[in-house]
This record gives structure tokens, C-alpha cells and sequence, in this order.
């Protein structure tokens, strides 16, 4: 048994198709498929079951996946450890962001960290928090910067910037005449939101009780990013709440949306930098918190002061 053909089988869960898992791996699919067909030769067991090139995990398969996962994660855990005794700060950092972020932190944060730590290159993963968290687990990410709360056993979180939340609405609408909008109105209108899964959909039905009542009576249309969700408000099909770092983003569509603060205290969510404890390269989730703390993000208060947890122990809540 040998670790190319751990790897080769990690490929194979992630594909299910040995064509595109050669693809994946960098070698022909004689070579996987004979790596393969030699691993359960050796321990006894059929990991896959094939079908015309598909590949479909049997129990036991998946209980030895699951293992060839953790010992490749243990494998990388001891090349970072070797690297650490050289320079924390060279070599790529691999960071998970949830889709909200993503598209308005990341050009603030690429050059800072550049200037900052060239020879640390970020390897960029966007993805809900459930399926980030998971390859965190995995060591297939390093960091993560997630939404809070963020309370996942063997984690360390660093939070590092609070956004309050803004209502987006067509410019012909009511509301345009007003200063700004009572978070129980919501649930009046036609209400334009991300797909189940997003933790930043969940934050927004949370804001009043009716809004989960106007779900249920199918008054939310659903989009795949805030980006289409802002294209559907200027087309009128109802209204949305965005986070603000994502408002200077308007640009052509601003004559045809309008935006207005909640009234009273302004719900809000706070933003954080997670890692597993064990991550050899502490200097390296620093550099990244530095960058952030760098980054000119119109609409939010960076936590200049706060301090890094454990995300067991944390237990913040950002609404």
C-alpha cells in the first residue's frame, strides 16, 4: 500500500468515474484502475463497485475512504511541520470563503497579503460553510473565513470584522420615500434570498418572526448568489437584504436599485478566520489576519483587538 494510491482512491470518491479521476490524479486510467484494483487486492475488500467506468462506494468502502482521508491529512500534517522548521510563510495557504464573502473581501485581501507575504499564495475554495468546514476537517483547506457563530470542536476562530445588514429595493418601490425600514416589514413583501444551505439566508429569516411564515408560504424566490439576487430586485421582482460590504458593488444598477438602513439597532453579522488547532503554520494564519485587518472594506468595523479562540469555547452569535 502506498500513498499515490491512497490518493488515487480519494480521487476516485470524488469523481466516481475513473476516467475523470485519471484526470484528476495526472495519470492515464489504466494506471489508476490497476493502482486501485492492487489496494483492494491487498486488503481484501472491494472498495468500489464498477459499472462501464463508473464507480460506486461499497460500505466498507466508505469506512476505508474515510480512513485514507485522515492519514493523508496526517501525511500533510508532516510535510507542513517539516516546512514550519524552514519558514511558516512560504508556500501556499489554502482558504476556504463562504460565498458572501468571497466576491468583496478577496480583492482588498489578494494585494495586501501579496505586499505582505509573497511567498505564501492563496489556493481560494468558495463554498457554503457545512461543505468548508468539512474539507477543513479534512486538511483539504487551512483556513476558513465563515460567518459566526462558529462553534466546531477543534477549531480556532479569530474574528475579524463586524458588517451590518442593508435593505435593497427597486427603485419604484414604497420604501424609497423612507429613512429607514422595521425588520418585521420583511415579511410583507415579496422577499429575494439565497438558496437553502447559505448560513447568510438563515441570518436574514432570523431578522423577524413573519419572515419565516412568508417562506413557508412560498413569498421567497430563491437566487444562487447576491449577485443575481440584486439582478431579480432591479427587475423588480421583490426586495432583499445584502451585507454592506457587498453595496459598492452596485455600480450600473444603481439607478434602477435603491438601499436603506433597518431602523433601531441594525442587524449585523460578524466575520471570522477559522483553523484547525493542530495547523503548524501559526505565523501564517497571523499574516492572513494582518492582511485582513489591512484591507479598506467599505461598510465594516474591523476587530482590531479581538483576539483568537477556541471555536468550542467561542459561542459568539453575530446577529
Amino acid at each position: 500500500m502506498t500513498l499515490t494510491e491512497l490518493r488515487y482512491l480519494i480521487a476516485l470518491d470524488k469523481e466516481r468515474h475513473f476516467g475523470r479521476a485519471a484526470k484528476r490524479a495526472f495519470v492515464s486510467q489504466p494506471t489508476l484502475s490497476v493502482a486501485v484494483k492492487k489496494l483492494e487486492g491487498e486488503l481484501g475488500v472491494t472498495v468500489f463497485e464498477r459499472n462501464r467506468g463508473e464507480a460506486r462506494v461499497t460500505p466498507i468502502g466508505r469506512r476505508i475512504i474515510e480512513q485514507a482521508y485522515r492519514v493523508l491529512g496526517e501525511v500533510s500534517e508532516l510535510e507542513s511541520v517539516a516546512e514550519q522548521g524552514r519558514d511558516e510563510l512560504k508556500g501556499p495557504l489554502r482558504l476556504g470563503v463562504i460565498y458572501t464573502v468571497g466576491p468583496y473581501l478577496l480583492p482588498h485581501l489578494i494585494p495586501q497579503l501579496r505586499a505582505t507575504s509573497p511567498d505564501m499564495p492563496l489556493i481560494i475554495e468558495e463554498n457554503l460553510t457545512g461543505q468548508l468546514t468539512q474539507q477543513l476537517r479534512n486538511n483539504e483547506l487551512d483556513a476558513v473565513i465563515v460567518a459566526m457563530p462558529y462553534d466546531v470542536s477543534g477549531m480556532s476562530v479569530w474574528p475579524i470584522y463586524d458588517e451590518s445588514f442593508v435593505v435593497v429595493m427597486p427603485q419604484a418601490h414604497a420604501w424609497t420615500g423612507r429613512e429607514s425600514i422595521a425588520a418585521n416589514e420583511l415579511a410583507d413583501e415579496n422577499l429575494l434570498l439565497l438558496g437553502p444551505g447559505h448560513c447568510f439566508r438563515d441570518q436574514v429569516l432570523d431578522l423577524c418572526a413573519g419572515c419565516r411564515e412568508t417562506e413557508e408560504a412560498h413569498r421567497t424566490r430563491s437566487g444562487s448568489s447576491l449577485e443575481t439576487i440584486r439582478h431579480m430586485v432591479a427587475s423588480g421582482l421583490g426586495v432583499t437584504v445584502l451585507p454592506r460590504s457587498s453595496i459598492p458593488n452596485l455600480s450600473h444598477e444603481s439607478r434602477l436599485l435603491e438601499t436603506r438602513p433597518f431602523s433601531g439597532t441594525a442587524p449585523k453579522r460578524q466575520i471570522a478566520i477559522a483553523w484547525r488547532r493542530s495547523f503548524p503554520r501559526p505565523k501564517a494564519i497571523s499574516a492572513l489576519h494582518e492582511a485582513v485587518m489591512g484591507c479598506d472594506l467599505a461598510g465594516v468595523s474591523l476587530l482590531q483587538d479581538q483576539s483568537a479562540l477556541n471555536a468550542d469555547d467561542a459561542f459568539l452569535d453575530a446577529s
